[in-house]
């Protein structure tokens, strides 16, 4: 079998897992067989994952998120992989790079798990507080966000659904817009934006309020780099809240990064929900094994999306099972975890 018909043997059977999902039926097949089997994939075609395999002594070891900084993580070649998503930059000044051969995968997992969340249906009236994904191709936030609107969103133009252009926000349409939706008596309503943006209208705002339409969802999702989760979210929250005139448990945040093709979703403040094509696991930040329920890890995540990548990786981002899922409690302080600095040199070999 070649190596693109490998790939793409392994993208149908993660997507069997979205399709038995938003049937609500049992899963097609074990996680973990699959994800053996992706990780098989991966390291005969990726010289560094083969390396961190057996340096590690692991079926599945997680990549380092700071690996995708330094070195490409990917099964096939730049020319093979048209999409790419880039990481911001802004926490340690190199761009981490996910390149995809395929978005299909991607984007049907995103608006599964996404739509049964928000609770909206196929057709509704979606607000971006953000750019297009023309204005910023190489943002996994943008693009998600992009499928969500492609596919969920109305029949209405760029102007009436993005509200956000070379960083200026457009007070004065996004007003229209509203205005409009409630003259109208439009009930699903969901307004999709980055934390940062958010941040930015609010700030445009003032004490400004918008009543939007009864029923009114909002996704925030990203956060700030530097400072910490726990203050920005309850801050954020309860300022969306006062300036749309809804409800705070109208505001749902996601939580997903560059590096992965699933993303997950809160389902109360702090507390985030896996799709059953992923899940979390607190590891220690030493040795990156396992810790106990309840106790707090830097959070290894498994994703069978992530077909021609890293179907596992580890990130500074520490977290605690609890009984709904799993609990966000912001950043390691300082260098990355020494665990993850030892598993990123372990990829790249001898120097």
């Amino acid at each position: 079998m070649s190596k693109q018909a490998e790939s793409e043997a392994l993208h149908l059977r993660a997507r069997a897992f979205v399709a038995a999902f938003e049937r609500d039926d049992e899963m097609p097949e074990a996680f973990d067989t699959l994800a053996k089997d992706i990780a098989d994939f991966q390291a005969r075609n990726i010289t560094g994952y083969a390396r961190l395999r057996a340096a590690r002594k692991e079926d599945i070891p997680a990549v380092p998120t700071d690996a995708f900084k330094v070195t490409r993580v990917s099964v096939f070649a730049e020319a093979e992989t048209p999409f790419v998503f880039r990481t911001s930059g802004t926490t340690v000044g190199a761009r981490g790079s996910h390149w995809f051969r395929t978005c299909e995968t991607y984007d049907l997992g995103a608006v599964a798990f996404g739509r049964d969340v928000l609770g909206v249906a196929d057709r509704t009236e979606v607000l971006v507080v953000g750019p297009t994904p023309l204005e910023q191709p190489d943002s996994s936030l943008v693009h998600m966000i992009g499928t969500f609107v492609d596919t969920l969103a109305t029949a209405a133009t760029v102007e009436d659904t993005y509200f956000i252009s070379d960083g200026v926000l457009d007070v004065v349409a996004l007003d229209d817009r509203v205005a409009r939706l409630l003259m109208s008596s439009a009930k699903n309503t969901i307004v999709l934006g980055t934390s940062l943006a958010f941040a930015l209208l609010l700030e445009a705002f003032g004490e400004a309020k918008f009543r939007m339409p009864e029923g009114t969802r909002v996704m925030q999702t990203g956060g700030f780099k530097g400072r910490t989760l726990e203050f920005d979210a309850a801050k954020l929250r309860r300022d969306l809240a006062r300036a749309f005139c809804i409800e705070e448990s109208a505001i749902i945040s996601e939580y997903g990064m560059t590096e992965l093709s699933s993303q997950f979703w809160e389902t109360s403040p702090n507390i985030y929900a896996e799709p059953p094509w992923a899940r979390v696991v607190p590891v220690d930040p030493e040795t990156l094994a396992p810790v106990k329920y309840g106790d707090v890890g830097v959070a290894r995540i498994e994703d069978l999306l992530n077909v021609d990548s890293a179907v596992a990786i580890v990130t500074a981002d520490r977290v605690r099972r609890v009984k709904e899922g799993f609990e966000l409690l912001g950043r390691e302080a300082g260098a990355p975890p020494r665990g993850c600095s030892i598993a990123t040199e372990e990829m790249l070999g001898p120097s």
